[in-house]
Protein backbone atom coordinates (compact mmCIF):
# COMPACT_ATOMS: atom_id res chain seq x y z
CA UNK A 1 0.00 0.00 0.00
CA UNK A 2 1.63 3.58 -0.74
CA UNK A 3 2.84 5.74 1.99
CA UNK A 4 0.56 8.48 3.07
CA UNK A 5 0.78 12.04 4.34
CA UNK A 6 1.60 12.46 7.72
CA UNK A 7 0.69 15.25 10.17
CA UNK A 8 3.95 15.22 11.27
CA UNK A 9 4.49 16.36 7.60
CA UNK A 10 2.33 19.26 8.20
CA UNK A 11 2.98 22.64 9.22
CA UNK A 12 0.00 23.38 11.34
CA UNK A 13 1.88 26.56 12.64
CA UNK A 14 -1.05 29.51 12.99
CA UNK A 15 -4.11 26.94 10.94
CA UNK A 16 -7.13 25.50 11.82
CA UNK A 17 -6.52 21.77 11.46
CA UNK A 18 -9.91 19.99 10.90
CA UNK A 19 -9.94 16.57 12.05
CA UNK A 20 -11.56 13.69 11.87
CA UNK A 21 -11.11 11.78 14.97
CA UNK A 22 -13.49 8.45 16.81
CA UNK A 23 -14.76 9.55 19.61
CA UNK A 24 -17.59 6.58 19.50
CA UNK A 25 -17.26 6.16 22.93
CA UNK A 26 -19.54 3.84 25.42
CA UNK A 27 -22.05 6.21 27.65
CA UNK A 28 -24.26 4.79 30.44
CA UNK A 29 -27.62 5.80 31.05
CA UNK A 30 -26.56 9.21 32.32
CA UNK A 31 -24.97 9.73 29.87
CA UNK A 32 -21.30 9.21 31.11
CA UNK A 33 -18.43 7.75 29.48
CA UNK A 34 -18.10 4.14 30.07
CA UNK A 35 -14.45 3.76 28.63
CA UNK A 36 -12.40 6.81 27.35
CA UNK A 37 -9.95 4.46 25.38
CA UNK A 38 -10.75 5.95 21.64
CA UNK A 39 -9.78 9.69 23.28
CA UNK A 40 -6.79 8.91 24.95
CA UNK A 41 -6.05 7.31 21.76
CA UNK A 42 -6.15 10.54 19.97
CA UNK A 43 -4.27 12.66 22.02
CA UNK A 44 -1.21 12.23 20.31
CA UNK A 45 -2.04 13.71 17.24
CA UNK A 46 -4.11 16.47 19.19
CA UNK A 47 -1.61 17.39 21.46
CA UNK A 48 0.64 17.83 17.96
CA UNK A 49 -0.87 20.02 16.53
CA UNK A 50 -1.64 22.25 19.91
CA UNK A 51 2.17 22.37 20.20
CA UNK A 52 2.67 23.35 17.12
CA UNK A 53 0.81 26.49 17.61
CA UNK A 54 -2.28 25.23 15.58
CA UNK A 55 -6.06 25.23 16.06
CA UNK A 56 -8.19 22.19 16.20
CA UNK A 57 -11.88 21.78 14.98
CA UNK A 58 -12.60 18.07 16.21
CA UNK A 59 -15.56 16.00 14.58
CA UNK A 60 -16.74 12.81 15.15
CA UNK A 61 -20.05 10.67 15.24
CA UNK A 62 -21.40 8.43 18.64
CA UNK A 63 -24.04 5.77 18.26
CA UNK A 64 -26.33 6.20 15.84
CA UNK A 65 -28.73 9.04 16.22
CA UNK A 66 -30.24 8.53 12.39
CA UNK A 67 -30.40 11.83 10.59
CA UNK A 68 -31.52 13.90 13.76
CA UNK A 69 -30.64 15.34 17.50
CA UNK A 70 -30.75 13.02 20.44
CA UNK A 71 -29.57 14.07 23.63
CA UNK A 72 -28.81 10.58 24.38
CA UNK A 73 -26.19 10.72 21.45
CA UNK A 74 -24.12 13.91 22.02
CA UNK A 75 -21.03 14.68 22.69
CA UNK A 76 -20.69 17.24 24.98
CA UNK A 77 -19.88 14.36 28.00
CA UNK A 78 -16.76 13.69 25.91
CA UNK A 79 -15.44 17.63 25.52
CA UNK A 80 -15.72 17.25 29.14
CA UNK A 81 -13.34 14.78 29.38
CA UNK A 82 -11.61 15.48 26.91
CA UNK A 83 -10.67 18.94 28.59
CA UNK A 84 -9.84 17.02 31.68
CA UNK A 85 -7.01 15.06 29.90
CA UNK A 86 -5.51 18.32 27.53
CA UNK A 87 -5.66 20.77 29.64
CA UNK A 88 -6.57 23.41 28.13
CA UNK A 89 -10.52 24.65 27.49
CA UNK A 90 -12.45 22.83 24.64
CA UNK A 91 -15.41 24.37 23.44
CA UNK A 92 -18.38 22.89 22.00
CA UNK A 93 -20.32 23.72 19.42
CA UNK A 94 -24.12 22.74 19.30
CA UNK A 95 -24.21 21.35 15.38
CA UNK A 96 -21.60 20.32 12.56
CA UNK A 97 -22.04 23.14 10.12
CA UNK A 98 -24.44 25.46 11.25
CA UNK A 99 -23.92 28.63 12.79
CA UNK A 100 -22.81 27.46 16.17
CA UNK A 101 -19.90 25.48 14.81
CA UNK A 102 -19.33 28.74 12.10
CA UNK A 103 -18.80 31.05 14.80
CA UNK A 104 -17.28 29.17 17.20
CA UNK A 105 -14.52 27.65 14.52
CA UNK A 106 -13.97 31.49 13.25
CA UNK A 107 -13.18 32.72 16.63
CA UNK A 108 -10.73 30.14 17.10
CA UNK A 109 -7.50 30.90 18.11
CA UNK A 110 -4.18 29.24 18.37
CA UNK A 111 -4.16 26.21 20.95
CA UNK A 112 -7.57 25.90 21.35
CA UNK A 113 -9.49 23.13 20.40
CA UNK A 114 -13.29 22.76 19.38
CA UNK A 115 -15.84 19.99 18.94
CA UNK A 116 -18.17 19.86 16.76
CA UNK A 117 -21.72 17.64 17.81
CA UNK A 118 -22.12 14.52 16.37
CA UNK A 119 -21.92 14.15 12.73
CA UNK A 120 -24.82 12.03 12.69
CA UNK A 121 -27.08 13.98 13.42
CA UNK A 122 -27.35 15.21 10.01
CA UNK A 123 -28.24 12.75 7.35
CA UNK A 124 -25.71 14.51 5.36
CA UNK A 125 -22.49 12.63 6.97
CA UNK A 126 -23.82 8.98 6.07
CA UNK A 127 -25.09 10.10 2.76
CA UNK A 128 -21.97 11.46 1.74
CA UNK A 129 -23.60 14.75 0.84
CA UNK A 130 -21.31 17.27 -0.89
CA UNK A 131 -23.40 20.17 0.98
CA UNK A 132 -23.12 18.93 3.96
CA UNK A 133 -18.89 18.11 3.41
CA UNK A 134 -18.38 21.49 2.10
CA UNK A 135 -20.03 23.06 5.32
CA UNK A 136 -16.99 21.16 6.95
CA UNK A 137 -14.17 22.22 4.86
CA UNK A 138 -15.15 25.79 5.32
CA UNK A 139 -14.53 25.47 9.14
CA UNK A 140 -10.81 24.34 8.70
CA UNK A 141 -7.32 24.99 6.61
CA UNK A 142 -6.19 21.59 6.90
CA UNK A 143 -7.55 18.03 6.75
CA UNK A 144 -6.15 14.75 9.13
CA UNK A 145 -8.35 11.64 9.54
CA UNK A 146 -7.21 9.85 12.52
CA UNK A 147 -10.38 7.80 12.40
CA UNK A 148 -9.52 4.34 11.78
CA UNK A 149 -12.63 2.78 12.82
CA UNK A 150 -14.76 4.58 10.48
CA UNK A 151 -11.94 4.05 7.41
CA UNK A 152 -13.97 2.24 5.58
CA UNK A 153 -16.78 4.48 5.31
CA UNK A 154 -17.81 6.89 2.28
CA UNK A 155 -18.75 9.64 4.49
CA UNK A 156 -18.73 13.10 4.58
CA UNK A 157 -16.17 13.71 6.69
CA UNK A 158 -14.10 11.06 5.59
CA UNK A 159 -14.39 10.99 1.94
CA UNK A 160 -16.50 13.92 1.16
CA UNK A 161 -14.70 16.92 2.73
CA UNK A 162 -11.32 15.67 1.28
CA UNK A 163 -12.11 17.11 -2.04
CA UNK A 164 -11.51 20.62 -0.61
CA UNK A 165 -8.41 20.30 0.38
CA UNK A 166 -5.05 20.11 -1.45
CA UNK A 167 -3.28 17.69 1.59
CA UNK A 168 -5.03 15.41 3.45
CA UNK A 169 -3.01 13.95 6.54
CA UNK A 170 -2.85 10.68 8.07
CA UNK A 171 -2.98 11.71 12.30
CA UNK A 172 -0.78 9.13 14.09
CA UNK A 173 -3.22 6.58 15.50
CA UNK A 174 -4.50 5.84 11.57
CA UNK A 175 -0.71 6.10 10.44
CA UNK A 176 -0.17 3.31 13.69
CA UNK A 177 -3.11 0.89 12.44
CA UNK A 178 -2.05 1.13 8.60
CA UNK A 179 1.58 0.45 9.72
CA UNK A 180 0.87 -2.66 11.68
CA UNK A 181 -1.88 -4.13 9.53
CA UNK A 182 -0.20 -3.13 6.45
CA UNK A 183 3.16 -5.01 7.99
CA UNK A 184 1.45 -8.03 8.61
CA UNK A 185 -0.35 -8.63 5.34
CA UNK A 186 2.58 -7.77 3.51
CA UNK A 187 5.59 -9.65 4.85
CA UNK A 188 4.66 -11.13 8.19
CA UNK A 189 7.07 -13.08 10.12
CA UNK A 190 6.56 -17.16 10.04
CA UNK A 191 4.63 -18.70 11.26
CA UNK A 192 1.72 -16.52 10.53
CA UNK A 193 -1.62 -18.02 12.41
CA UNK A 194 -4.80 -16.20 12.11
CA UNK A 195 -7.44 -16.33 14.98
CA UNK A 196 -11.10 -16.02 13.44
CA UNK A 197 -14.20 -16.40 15.99
CA UNK A 198 -17.25 -14.80 16.94
CA UNK A 199 -21.07 -15.77 16.03
CA UNK A 200 -21.85 -15.14 12.27
CA UNK A 201 -19.79 -16.39 9.31
CA UNK A 202 -21.34 -13.24 7.06
CA UNK A 203 -19.10 -10.25 7.87
CA UNK A 204 -16.07 -13.25 7.85
CA UNK A 205 -16.10 -14.50 4.77
CA UNK A 206 -14.20 -12.15 2.79
CA UNK A 207 -11.58 -12.37 5.72
CA UNK A 208 -11.26 -15.67 5.86
CA UNK A 209 -10.80 -15.90 1.97
CA UNK A 210 -8.04 -13.85 1.70
CA UNK A 211 -6.01 -14.92 4.56
CA UNK A 212 -6.31 -18.85 3.21
CA UNK A 213 -3.39 -17.48 0.93
CA UNK A 214 -1.79 -15.24 3.52
CA UNK A 215 -1.68 -17.18 6.36
CA UNK A 216 0.08 -20.67 7.62
CA UNK A 217 -2.99 -21.56 9.64
CA UNK A 218 -6.06 -20.41 10.12
CA UNK A 219 -7.85 -21.01 13.63
CA UNK A 220 -11.54 -20.79 13.62
CA UNK A 221 -14.06 -20.94 16.95
CA UNK A 222 -17.09 -19.27 17.95
CA UNK A 223 -20.47 -19.93 16.78
CA UNK A 224 -19.62 -19.83 12.86
CA UNK A 225 -18.17 -23.31 13.06
CA UNK A 226 -21.17 -24.70 13.17
CA UNK A 227 -22.14 -23.84 10.06
CA UNK A 228 -18.78 -25.62 8.97
CA UNK A 229 -20.08 -28.57 11.04
CA UNK A 230 -23.50 -28.61 9.47
CA UNK A 231 -22.12 -28.38 5.59
CA UNK A 232 -19.95 -31.34 6.42
CA UNK A 233 -22.94 -33.83 8.02
CA UNK A 234 -22.59 -33.21 11.42
CA UNK A 235 -25.66 -33.11 14.12
CA UNK A 236 -25.07 -29.91 15.61
CA UNK A 237 -28.09 -29.93 18.24
CA UNK A 238 -29.52 -26.26 18.83
CA UNK A 239 -26.00 -24.51 18.00
CA UNK A 240 -26.17 -21.76 15.70
CA UNK A 241 -26.26 -22.04 12.25
CA UNK A 242 -26.16 -19.94 9.26
CA UNK A 243 -27.80 -21.33 6.87
CA UNK A 244 -28.20 -18.89 4.21
CA UNK A 245 -24.09 -19.42 3.96
CA UNK A 246 -23.89 -22.89 3.46
CA UNK A 247 -22.54 -22.33 -0.16
CA UNK A 248 -19.96 -20.04 1.16
CA UNK A 249 -18.52 -22.13 3.49
CA UNK A 250 -18.50 -24.60 0.95
CA UNK A 251 -16.42 -22.72 -0.85
CA UNK A 252 -14.18 -21.97 2.21
CA UNK A 253 -13.74 -25.39 3.06
CA UNK A 254 -12.71 -26.07 -1.09
CA UNK A 255 -10.18 -23.43 -1.45
CA UNK A 256 -8.62 -24.50 1.58
CA UNK A 257 -7.56 -27.77 -0.14
CA UNK A 258 -5.33 -25.84 -2.33
CA UNK A 259 -4.37 -22.72 -0.65
CA UNK A 260 -1.29 -22.04 1.56
CA UNK A 261 -2.89 -21.82 4.90
CA UNK A 262 -4.12 -25.23 7.02
CA UNK A 263 -7.83 -24.35 7.91
CA UNK A 264 -8.44 -25.48 11.61
CA UNK A 265 -11.71 -26.53 12.87
CA UNK A 266 -12.56 -27.57 16.97
CA UNK A 267 -12.16 -30.69 18.01
CA UNK A 268 -14.81 -30.99 20.70
CA UNK A 269 -16.47 -28.11 22.63
CA UNK A 270 -18.58 -27.03 25.33
CA UNK A 271 -22.63 -28.03 25.40
CA UNK A 272 -25.37 -26.74 27.08
CA UNK A 273 -29.29 -27.14 27.42
CA UNK A 274 -29.33 -23.27 27.70
CA UNK A 275 -28.19 -20.13 26.00
CA UNK A 276 -27.36 -19.02 30.00
CA UNK A 277 -25.42 -20.26 33.12
CA UNK A 278 -28.09 -21.35 34.55
CA UNK A 279 -28.61 -24.60 32.11
CA UNK A 280 -26.75 -27.98 32.24
CA UNK A 281 -23.48 -28.17 31.02
CA UNK A 282 -20.51 -30.73 29.39
CA UNK A 283 -17.89 -30.95 27.33
CA UNK A 284 -18.11 -33.48 24.01
CA UNK A 285 -16.36 -34.53 20.78
CA UNK A 286 -17.61 -32.18 17.60
CA UNK A 287 -19.45 -35.30 16.23
CA UNK A 288 -21.16 -36.13 19.27
CA UNK A 289 -23.06 -33.04 19.83
CA UNK A 290 -26.70 -34.26 21.71
CA UNK A 291 -30.01 -33.11 20.35
CA UNK A 292 -31.39 -30.28 22.43
CA UNK A 293 -27.79 -29.19 23.02
CA UNK A 294 -26.23 -25.85 21.62
CA UNK A 295 -22.42 -25.27 21.64
CA UNK A 296 -21.41 -22.40 23.55
CA UNK A 297 -17.25 -22.22 23.58
CA UNK A 298 -14.41 -24.16 22.45
CA UNK A 299 -13.27 -27.51 24.33
CA UNK A 300 -10.27 -28.37 26.05
CA UNK A 301 -8.71 -30.83 23.53
CA UNK A 302 -9.42 -27.73 21.12
CA UNK A 303 -7.89 -25.65 23.59
CA UNK A 304 -4.76 -27.46 23.84
CA UNK A 305 -4.22 -27.87 20.57
CA UNK A 306 -4.91 -24.24 19.30
CA UNK A 307 -2.44 -23.25 22.43
CA UNK A 308 0.55 -25.20 21.02
CA UNK A 309 0.09 -23.83 17.20
CA UNK A 310 -0.06 -20.21 19.02
CA UNK A 311 2.97 -20.71 21.20
CA UNK A 312 5.24 -21.77 17.85
CA UNK A 313 3.89 -18.63 16.08
CA UNK A 314 5.44 -15.09 15.43
CA UNK A 315 2.70 -13.05 13.69
CA UNK A 316 -1.03 -13.57 15.29
CA UNK A 317 -4.42 -12.00 13.71
CA UNK A 318 -7.06 -12.24 15.91
CA UNK A 319 -10.72 -11.18 15.56
CA UNK A 320 -13.52 -12.64 17.51
CA UNK A 321 -14.19 -14.65 20.94
CA UNK A 322 -13.87 -18.57 20.87
CA UNK A 323 -17.17 -18.93 22.65
CA UNK A 324 -19.49 -16.70 24.73
CA UNK A 325 -17.41 -15.30 26.38
CA UNK A 326 -19.61 -12.64 28.08
CA UNK A 327 -21.37 -15.67 30.13
CA UNK A 328 -18.49 -16.63 32.78
CA UNK A 329 -19.67 -20.47 32.28
CA UNK A 330 -18.40 -20.32 28.62
CA UNK A 331 -15.41 -17.72 28.67
CA UNK A 332 -12.72 -20.73 29.30
CA UNK A 333 -11.81 -21.21 25.71
CA UNK A 334 -11.48 -17.25 25.08
CA UNK A 335 -9.60 -16.91 28.34
CA UNK A 336 -7.20 -19.39 27.65
CA UNK A 337 -6.69 -18.09 23.89
CA UNK A 338 -6.16 -14.38 24.97
CA UNK A 339 -3.54 -15.81 27.55
CA UNK A 340 -1.66 -18.06 24.62
CA UNK A 341 -1.65 -15.27 22.25
CA UNK A 342 0.03 -12.39 25.00
CA UNK A 343 2.53 -15.59 26.19
CA UNK A 344 3.31 -15.56 22.55
CA UNK A 345 3.91 -12.11 22.49
CA UNK A 346 6.11 -11.84 25.49
CA UNK A 347 8.13 -13.95 23.87
CA UNK A 348 8.42 -11.49 20.69
CA UNK A 349 5.29 -12.84 18.28
CA UNK A 350 3.92 -9.66 16.33
CA UNK A 351 -0.03 -10.12 17.75
CA UNK A 352 -3.04 -7.83 16.39
CA UNK A 353 -5.92 -7.76 17.84
CA UNK A 354 -8.92 -6.62 15.71
CA UNK A 355 -11.38 -4.77 17.37
CA UNK A 356 -14.94 -5.56 19.06
CA UNK A 357 -15.72 -8.40 21.20
CA UNK A 358 -12.08 -9.94 21.43
CA UNK A 359 -10.74 -6.51 22.68
CA UNK A 360 -13.74 -6.29 25.14
CA UNK A 361 -12.29 -9.65 26.19
CA UNK A 362 -8.49 -8.84 26.40
CA UNK A 363 -9.68 -5.80 28.59
CA UNK A 364 -11.42 -7.90 31.14
CA UNK A 365 -8.77 -10.21 31.36
CA UNK A 366 -6.14 -7.58 31.84
CA UNK A 367 -4.09 -8.97 28.88
CA UNK A 368 -4.52 -5.74 26.61
CA UNK A 369 -1.21 -4.52 27.44
CA UNK A 370 0.68 -7.74 26.16
CA UNK A 371 -0.73 -7.30 22.67
CA UNK A 372 1.59 -5.99 19.93
CA UNK A 373 -1.51 -3.96 18.68
CA UNK A 374 -5.39 -3.45 19.58
CA UNK A 375 -6.84 -1.91 16.34
CA UNK A 376 -9.64 0.55 17.16
CA UNK A 377 -11.47 -0.20 14.07
CA UNK A 378 -12.96 -3.64 14.01
CA UNK A 379 -14.46 -3.26 11.31
CA UNK A 380 -12.41 -1.44 9.14
CA UNK A 381 -9.72 -3.93 10.29
CA UNK A 382 -11.74 -6.72 8.89
CA UNK A 383 -12.47 -5.19 5.82
CA UNK A 384 -8.24 -3.89 5.58
CA UNK A 385 -7.48 -7.76 6.27
CA UNK A 386 -9.60 -8.78 3.50
CA UNK A 387 -7.97 -6.89 1.15
CA UNK A 388 -10.28 -3.91 0.14
CA UNK A 389 -9.20 -1.02 0.05
CA UNK A 390 -11.15 1.56 2.95
CA UNK A 391 -12.58 4.36 1.17
CA UNK A 392 -11.32 7.22 3.81
CA UNK A 393 -7.39 5.82 3.59
CA UNK A 394 -7.70 6.29 -0.13
CA UNK A 395 -8.94 9.47 -0.16
CA UNK A 396 -5.58 10.30 1.78
CA UNK A 397 -2.50 11.95 -0.07
CA UNK A 398 -0.21 9.54 -1.05
CA UNK A 399 3.77 10.71 -0.48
Amino acid sequence: MKKKLSLAQLDTRDKKVLMRVDFNVPLDTENRITDDTRIQAALPSIQNVLEKTGSLILMSHLGRPKGRPDPAYSLRPVADRLAELVDVPVRFASDSVGPSATGLAGKLQNGEILLLENLRYATGETENDPGFAAGLANLGDLYVNDAFGTAHRAHASTVGVTTYFDNRAAGFLMEKELEYLGQILANPARPFVALLGGAKIKGKVDVILNLLDKVDTLLLGGGMIFTFFKLHGLAVGNSLVDSGSLPVVKEITEKAKSSRANLVLPEDCVVSTDFSDRGQKKEVLVTDIPEGWQGLDIGSQTVAKYCKIIEEARAIFWNGPMGVFEIPAFATGTRAIGEAVAKATDAGCNSIVGGGDSVAALNQLGLAGRISHISTGGGASLEFMAGRELPGVAALTDT
